[in-house]
């Protein structure tokens, strides 16, 4: 019975607790809203009475984001259009005669049994355009401040149709510069931007391709 109870125990103590490991399974969402700032950095013992690093915003930035946490609004503008074109073509021709002598042991070859010709042509075409545009504004939160001033911003939104749904997402590094008066600034100065628009639902389903289509596309040798 003791041993028994000694083994309880210590498969007990050794397993997993359910919370651990639901959290373990948890995915970290690298989109999700900062919902508030970080802890303040205690100020260095310098005597001084105005640091920067402790939060600091100027009054002549009026309600622009400077802090984590705070909101600022992308506009997104993207529009990409590529186009390209090539064409090539080749020609080639020869040809060879020989008469024999009329007269002679070699009289008896006649003229076209010793001409010869080649010709050879190659014509080729390629062209190849692609369109993108993304319209519409999204705000996201401030993530993080690096020394230099950058904010890492990030953030998306999701909507509930009546034909499925629709998610934006969107992070990158934005300057304080270029935030606008009404806290606002355009995707196009958003540096390293992961921009993703996906939806789901019966209308993203029809424009996508069966999985068995899919399939033999992959495999089709032709």
């Amino acid at each position: 019975m003791r041993r028994t109870l000694t083994a309880l125990g210590l498969l007990l103590a050794l397993a997993p607790a359910p919370a651990a490991a639901k959290k373990d399974k948890e995915k970290v969402n690298p989109y999700a809203a900062t919902l508030a700032p970080a802890a303040p950095v205690a100020a260095p013992a310098d005597g001084a009475i105005f640091h920067a690093a402790s939060g600091y915003a100027p009054i002549t930035s009026g309600a622009r984001a400077a802090m984590v946490g705070d909101i600022v609004t992308i506009n997104l503008v993207e529009a990409t259009q590529s186009s390209k074109t090539n064409s090539a073509s080749t020609d080639r021709s020869g040809n060879i005669s020989v008469m024999p002598p009329p007269t002679g042991p070699l009289s008896f070859i006649k003229g076209t049994d010793l001409s010869m010709g080649n010709a050879a042509t190659f014509a080729g075409k390629g062209q190849a355009t692609q369109a993108n545009q993304l319209t519409g504004a999204i705000s996201v939160t401030v993530a993080e401040i690096y020394p230099n001033g950058t904010l890492l911003v990030k953030g998306e939104k999701h909507l509930t149709l009546n034909r499925g749904d629709e998610m934006i997402q969107i992070s990158g590094l934005i300057r304080e510069v270029d935030i606008g008066p009404d806290n606002s600034l355009p995707s196009t100065r958003v540096a390293d931007a992961k921009i993703t628009y996906s939806g789901k639902g019966e209308i993203a389903r029809a424009s996508s391709q069966g999985w068995l289509g899919r399939f033999f596309s992959r495999i089709a040798p032709f």
